[in-house]
């Protein structure tokens, strides 16, 4: 049998705010965990669009596995069935997933944009925090976050945005916004 890599303890973290870099530094979680032979599930709510980080999964293939629940973004209209349909079933896979002992660190990335547009009962994500194993490190992002998230979690952490060359019309860049 293969000897399975150990965390430890696990915690959970937040980043949250309206600040670019949330997803960012959960990738950057994601890639220390995996340098250190930890295996990594990174599930990504609300986003069913190709972004940038997709296209090194395959290389780091074994420890870091990620699937998208969610269509086209719809941030910039209201959520539409298949939305709710996609997050309530990835919310299900995910607390699966958790308790497999599968993976040392879960990414729920975009997950408090789900539970702001209320796309899953808020308490189905509280009971997969509290019933999370002891050896997995669990990470929750986007803006938003609910108050019961950050009183749940060990660490939080608050993106601000202070200046972005988006108020300047500069587009999302592939490789570093998407």
């Amino acid at each position: 049998m293969a000897h399975k890599p150990s965390l430890g303890k696990g915690y959970v973290q937040v980043y949250t705010g309206t600040g670019k870099g949330k997803t960012t530094a959960a990738l950057g979680q994601a890639l220390r965990a995996a340098g250190a032979g930890l295996h990594v599930f990174i599930a990504q709510f609300v986003k069913g669009m190709h972004y940038s980080e997709l296209d090194i999964m395959d290389r780091l293939s074994g420890l870091v596995t990620l699937k998208q629940y969610g269509r086209d973004c719809f941030i910039f209209n209201d959520p539409g069935e298949a939305d709710y349909r996609k997050a309530r079933e990835g919310l299900e896979e995910v607390g699966k997933i958790i308790k497999s002992g599968d993976y040392q660190m879960v990414i729920l990335d975009e997950i408090n944009i789900a539970t702001y547009y209320k796309l899953f009962p808020m308490d189905s994500l509280l009971k997969i925090i509290a019933d999370k194993p002891e050896d997995v490190e669990l990470i929750l992002t986007g803006r938003n976050a609910d108050p019961r998230i950050i009183e749940a979690a060990d660490l939080v952490t608050e993106m601000q945005a202070v200046k972005h060359y988006y108020q300047q019309g500069v587009q999302a860049r592939a490789g570093i916004e998407k």
